[in-house]
């Protein structure tokens, strides 16, 4: 699955590293296991579990009956028994079912039971849009998660974090719920051997002095792709991936705000209780001092997800970033678009 290299980096697609990651876990503690449906023998529908089943044997990464909440009921019991489940949700939308289980028993148990009982679950879910999918197959269901206490959430926007946030999460005590932006399974990128960020923090992707890009998972392309196309027009953007949804990394993302005295935050999720509404409100409070202009959002549309051939219209793109860019009122330090 390796499709190039450089000096001393590895360059694969976040589906490879996503499937090395789960490999490398498997090889290095016996108690994690990998299920789900069509994870087994077909590699799962976006095959990310590709060859799995072959290596590691159908006792550690097994094929599961079309039943969400069974899948994660039984996760939360082998966890509470020693086990490290790695489970799929085959869409975000198919998570539904479980929602229950989700957050009535594995975001509770631990603290029900003061800290006797650890829930190490892992729940993968492909989400998001840009991949043309029908009804169910395409959503962006953060905002369910990072309001149920208990719950890490956590999404890569690179490859290479796509394996070390997959490997973090394995290794948690805590249940984590673990965002995949389907539509940057195929985007390749260097796989890199040294340190990382700490789990739960942010990082920025691009540094710049006039406006902090606040993106997360499948955004952070675009939120890099419009910094680029600003720079054409005199806009010097920074670039702050969140990777963590919750816990969330106030210092880091607190500290480009205040440098650049303006924030967009970007997501593909609706506005409306949209995950950007709570980054909104804690920029503003802690940053209030320093800020030049109001914490805009660019969001998905107050509305159903859209049929394939309309899903481009929704998705917010580079020029939607850049209309609100625009919008921030700026001084003589940056020429405004259109002027």
């Amino acid at each position: 699955m390796t499709t190039g290299t450089t000096t001393g980096t590895t360059v694969v697609s976040m589906a490879a590293a996503l499937n090395r990651a789960l490999a490398d876990a498997l090889e290095a503690d016996e108690r994690v296991l990998v299920f789900g449906e069509d994870v087994g023998a077909l590699g799962g529908v976006f095959r990310v579990t590709d060859g799995l089943a072959a290596r590691f044997g159908e006792r550690r990464v097994f094929d599961t009956p079309l039943a969400e909440s069974g899948i994660v009921g039984t996760a939360i019991g082998m966890a509470m028994n020693g086990l490290r489940p790695v489970v799929e949700m085959q869409f975000d939308a198919f998570a539904y079912p479980a929602f229950e289980q989700i957050t009535s028993h594995l975001a509770k148990l631990r603290n029900r039971t003061r800290g006797r009982v650890e829930v190490p679950v892992v729940i993968r879910v492909p989400y998001g849009g840009g991949i043309g999918g029908v009804e169910h197959h395409c959503d962006s269901s953060e905002a369910y998660y990072t309001h149920t206490p208990g719950l890490r959430v956590v999404t890569p926007g690179t490859p290479d974090d796509a394996y070390r946030l997959l490997r973090d999460a394995i290794d948690s005590p805590d249940p984590v719920v673990f965002l995949e932006p389907k539509r940057r399974y195929w985007t390749k990128g260097p796989l890199h051997g040294g340190p990382a960020a700490a789990f739960d923090r942010a990082v920025v992707r691009r540094h710049g002095r006039d406006v902090t890009l606040i993106a997360y998972g499948p955004m952070v392309a675009t939120a890099l792709e419009t910094a680029e196309a600003a720079r054409e027009e005199g806009w010097d953007v920074e670039v702050v991936d969140l990777r963590s949804l919750s816990p969330f990394d106030d210092e880091t993302v607190c500290a480009s705000v205040r440098r650049t005295g303006r924030a967009v935050v970007v997501h593909e999720a609706s506005g409306f209780g949209g995950y950007g509404a709570e980054v909104v409100a804690r920029v503003t409070e802690r940053c209030f001092h320093h800020l030049h202009a109001p914490v805009l959002r660019v969001t998905g549309f107050d509305i159903p997800y859209p049929p394939p051939k309309l899903e481009k219209h929704h998705l917010p793109g580079v020029d939607r970033v850049l209309d609100a860019i625009d919008r921030l009122q700026w001084d003589d330090r940056v020429v405004v678009r259109g002027a």
